[in-house]
């Protein structure tokens, strides 16, 4: 697994570290009962304080993509599945909006306020 972040970015690293695993679970590269490198190990790789990977980590199982056991660090969870079956959906979300001339930040707004409301009955 190959963790990714950008220096440069805006974006917190914690945010940065947690994005790369869900892409990498997402793409299908992280599986179910998959462990992720130790976060020491990480932090050392990127450069950045082991507390802010534990962040990330703490992040992902927040969202229940990561269980973190005691003793065998953090574990990926059955969630991947969901969002590698949603990959390909997203795919192709992007490449409707990016023909529709829609920029990204735009398509993430749209797709925010959409989470944000509320379910609508199926009739």
């Amino acid at each position: 697994m190959l963790v990714r972040i950008d220096p440069e970015s805006d974006a917190p690293l914690f945010a940065q570290i947690a994005a790369s695993v869900r892409a990498d679970a997402a793409a299908g590269r992280l599986r179910a009962g998959d462990r992720l490198p130790a976060a020491r190990d990480i932090a050392s790789a990127l450069g950045v304080n082991v507390h802010t990977v534990l962040h990330a980590y703490q992040d992902l199982r927040d969202e229940g993509l990561v269980e973190l056991r005691r003793g065998r660090g953090a574990v990926v969870t059955a969630q991947a599945d969901a969002l590698q079956h949603l990959h390909h959906d997203i795919q192709d979300l992007v490449a409707r909006a990016r023909a529709a001339g829609l920029s990204p930040d735009a398509l993430a707004a749209l797709v925010k306020e959409a989470g944000r409301a509320e379910p609508k009955e199926h009739r």
